[in-house]
């Protein structure tokens, strides 16, 4: 792209801007100064950071940390809101503090009690930043109870239609049937980009969809600061916390993954750094976002140090934490089952990381794959009893369900083990269905938090001899795959087929590609001494060469739309391309969430 004149001569003023002052100057400008050199922002470098970001939307009441940073040592701060000095409009004094070579001005824990326009105007040092926020009362007209949000964690539509395939099957070139969430009656296109990047990862994006504002790569539930230190970020509420508070709602996450990973520990924590499990684990235990339901992977970090597999650095026993407040803990399927019906707060911890994925968990049982975790429960089964649980409480409930090894799998180029975990999430959606359609209380949502690369070119197969590339089968040729569900479960009996899908990634690293399926989760290459990754070995086929940079060993995340599909109570409030951070407040709208109360 050709730049003009005047963005030229601003892109020259941002590098030697950059080239005096270095990383902590870059996260002082309003944009990143890469995007305004590229020419998409007219917004200008700002030495005077103002956090919440501008365009920012809030929910009346919503608690967040307002935050002026300024590069450097600076005491002369002045903060308006709508032309009032900002400590006498919240009614609280802002602290300020240095470090890492910037000041901070902050004012906790405060929030913007009547909806409409607000203007906020940051003076330090002579230097000015002005940004505009609008907050939000909206409810719908018929109120939800309780909101289910299905998160497919990489769920492109490509991903969807690779579900379809293999669950539903085609007959005279259409669909013998759709996916539960496909038959919902609202949908929506959602874009995904967090403030810092075009590309988002799984922490930013499912932090949008639980607190309405957007953040940075590897971030959740707060604004990125300059300093290193990964707490002390201005913070934002997020959908269980304001729940708890303002209705004291029952919450619950349940994913296939790591319970601490990014988009379950999304919806309750506060963090510039996703890798803090630890952290994040502790945490879960503080009252005032701890959820009554948690089930899922990663017990590594909530047992103490000395345990096999123990990821803690102390001897935190955070499961014992857990059951001294009440909570019933399993450890597998059995334990799960067997759960009396009447407990009301269960925590479930069913691998030491990642649960296992459908195929190898409940089709090939490869113990060497398993690691001795043997009876872990699915994903229906675990948003069953989510169910069951949370619907005890009279005031309703709020429930994430995510199906998180989607994309674990699209990262490994692994588009079956994939195609068996969307078809997996497809039928916990189901059961919420069934509940929504026996109570017609509930919203239920269904999105992916980002897309994945991956494309269908048509089918591949070796019938006739021909292998490689030069099996792949086009257009006229491509015919129809021959996956076969005989016992009508939904899933196919064979995940390799004579006749399978030619799946084809857009972003992946060097690798060998054979189109089959593996017996065995393998990734696509390994990171040599030279910090550079290779094709895997182990893995037999053609050589791709990689289309992303030399030290990315999986294939990445893409910045494509994904979609979104709402049915219930305030699910009218989804259609027409949307922003992800609309997520959350069609939320709160259908539950008709005034963030000035607190539940009695």
């Amino acid at each position: 792209m050709k730049l003009s004149s005047r963005k030229r001569k601003t892109a020259a003023a941002i590098c030697a801007f950059l080239s005096i002052f270095g990383c902590a100057a870059a996260a002082n400008l309003t944009m990143p100064a890469h995007v305004e050199a590229a020419g998409y922002t007219v917004q200008e470098k700002n030495p005077v950071s103002v956090m919440p970001i501008n365009r920012a939307k809030f929910l009346k009441g919503q608690r967040f940390d307002l935050q002026v940073e300024v590069k450097g040592l600076a005491n002369d701060f002045k903060v308006t809101v709508n032309g009032t000095d900002a400590e006498t409009y919240f009614g609280k004094k802002g602290e300020v503090k240095t470090a890492d070579g910037v000041t901070v001005y902050c004012i906790p824990d405060v929030a913007f009690n009547k909806a409409g326009d607000v203007t906020v105007e940051a003076v330090s040092g002579g230097q000015k930043n002005v940004v505009n926020y609008t907050v939000t009362d909206a409810k719908a007209k018929k109120k939800a109870k309780n909101v289910i949000l299905f998160v497919g964690d990489g769920m492109s539509l490509q991903a969807r239609e690779m579900a379809r395939i293999l669950s539903k099957g085609l007959s005279d070139g259409k669909y013998n049937d759709l996916l539960n969430m496909e038959k919902m009656p609202h949908m929506a296109v959602i874009t995904t980009s967090g403030y810092d990047s075009l590309v988002t990862d799984s922490a930013n994006s499912a932090s949008a969809y639980a607190t309405g504002q957007k953040s940075v790569n590897n971030a959740m539930g707060v604004y990125a600061n300059s300093t290193k230190d990964p707490f002390d970020d201005p913070k934002v509420e997020n959908i269980i916390e304001l729940v708890k508070r303002t209705k004291g709602m029952a919450t619950g996450i349940v994913s296939t993954a790591n319970i601490t990973d990014a988009t379950p520990a999304a919806m309750l924590s506060h963090t510039r750094r996703r890798a803090e499990q630890n952290f994040i684990a502790e945490t879960m235990t503080e009252d005032y976002h701890r959820p009554d339901v948690i089930m899922g992977g990663g017990s590594r970090h909530f047992i103490p140090m000395d345990a096999p597999g123990s990821k803690r650095k102390d001897n935190v026993n955070v499961v014992e934490k857990f059951q001294d407040l009440g909570y019933t803990f399993s450890g597998n399927r059995t334990e799960l089952l067997n759960t009396p019906a009447d407990e009301d707060k269960i925590l479930g911890l069913y691998q030491l990381d990642n649960m296992n994925v459908y195929i190898d968990r409940a089709m090939l049982k490869n113990p060497k794959v398993l690691g001795g975790f043997n009876d872990q429960p699915g994903l229906v089964e675990m948003t069953e009893r989510a169910i069951d649980t949370l619907s005890k409480n009279e005031n309703g409930f709020f429930l994430m369900v995510e199906g998180a090894c989607v994309d674990k799998q699209l990262h490994t180029m692994d588009w079956q083990r994939a195609a068996y975990d969307n078809i997996e999430l497809d039928q916990a959606v189901g059961v919420a269905q069934k509940f929504a359609a026996e109570n017609n209380d509930t919203l239920i949502i269904v999105v992916a938090d980002h897309a994945h690369g991956a494309s269908i070119t048509g089918t591949y197969h070796e019938l006739d001899g021909k292998t490689g590339r030069e099996a792949v089968r086009t257009y006229a040729a491509a015919g129809w795959p021959t996956f076969e569900d005989r016992d009508g479960d939904g899933y196919p009996d064979n995940p390799d087929p004579d006749v399978t899908l030619a799946v084809q990634f857009a972003n992946h690293p060097d690798t060998n590609i054979n189109y089959k399926f593996k017996q065995t989760p393998t990734s696509p290459a390994i990171v040599g001494a030279d910090g550079k990754a290779i094709a895997n070995p182990k893995l037999e086929g053609e050589f791709y060469k990689g289309n992303i940079p030399a030290n990315e060993s999986q294939e990445v995340h893409s910045a494509d739309d994904i979609l979104l599909n709402a049915m219930g109570p305030g699910s009218e409030y989804f259609n027409g391309v949307m922003d992800n951070t609309e997520v959350f407040f069609g939320m709160v709208r259908a539950l008709g969430i005034d963030g000035t109360k607190n539940a009695k």
